[in-house]
């Protein structure tokens, strides 16, 4: 095995932040066994001005290497035409398979630098945002009321749980408080910007039907309490009559979809908080 004299410099540029272009170089020195190398990375370079002196640099060092991401056009063809002029060798990490993408869909590509990274932030904030209705859920921490984005309550059934699941699938923090007349309402609603607080209600048919349902698949007999009709008229009058005290807005969720109730969330929030 020949060590090099002078040692081997890779060059990553990007127009984004360069984690791939350097975890592929460094990758393939490791492969040659060799500790006689120097990786650079330049992120967020992505005119022709911030290239062409490092492709100066480059031609004046024994032995160099350009790896780059760059998918702006432009870029990319004053890299390939100058690299070529001054003899250096390059690796294009992105054109390749974009050309074989564009060739099997038939369309371009959107050449937007730092897409991926945006995909890995929303999955990130995602999770962030499920955890958190997973944390507050049900009520079990009235605190979560003061920290979220949404905050929904409504008696059981009017499909809290499922809906803040969704919505934290659309990047939004939500907590759901049950209202129930015999526990008093968290000081944390009474506190929190009306704007962001969503009441659920439903017909008093449909409530009973749901909660049957429930008892049924818990093995429990369907003359519960829970599932009494005049207890849940007794909820529901309750629960109006907090949400009328709060000054929130309200949905009916008796006739509609989870989606749906969603997106007359999210258009309310959007109205009030500009994302």
């Amino acid at each position: 095995m020949r060590e090099l004299d002078n040692p081997l410099v890779v060059f990553v540029i990007s127009d984004s932040i360069g984690e791939t272009g350097e975890l592929i170089a460094k990758s393939s020195v490791r492969q040659f066994e060799s500790e006689n190398f120097e990786i650079r990375r330049y992120p967020y370079h992505n005119s022709v001005k911030q290239i062409k002196p490092l492709l100066e640099e480059a031609y004046k060092i024994q032995n160099s290497l350009i790896v780059y991401t760059n998918v702006v056009k432009d870029t990319r063809d004053y890299i390939e035409k100058r690299s070529e002029e001054l003899g250096l060798h390059v690796v294009d990490v992105m054109g390749e398979p974009m050309r074989q993408i564009e060739d099997i869909l038939g369309y371009e590509p959107l050449r937007e630098p730092g897409l991926i990274r945006r995909l890995d932030e929303n999955y990130f904030k995602k999770v962030e945002c499920v955890e958190f209705a997973v944390k507050y859920d049900d009520g079990k921490d009235p605190r979560g009321a003061r920290k979220a984005d949404i905050c929904l309550v409504g008696i059981s059934r009017t499909s809290k749980t499922p809906l803040s699941m969704y919505l934290a699938n659309k990047l939004y923090k939500v907590a759901n408080i049950p209202l129930v007349p015999e526990v008093p309402v968290p000081k944390e609603v009474y506190e929190k910007d009306v704007n962001r607080v969503v009441g659920l209600i439903a017909n008093p048919d449909k409530i009973i039907t749901i909660r049957e349902q429930r008892l049924k698949s818990l093995g429990l007999e369907s003359g519960a309490k829970y599932a009494n009709y005049d207890r849940i008229k007794e909820e529901l009058d309750y629960s109006r009559q907090v949400m009328d005290d709060l000054g929130c807005y309200v949905i009916d969720v008796s006739d509609k979809a989870i989606e749906e109730t969603a997106e007359l969330i999210i258009e309310r929030y959007q109205e009030h908080f500009a994302r």
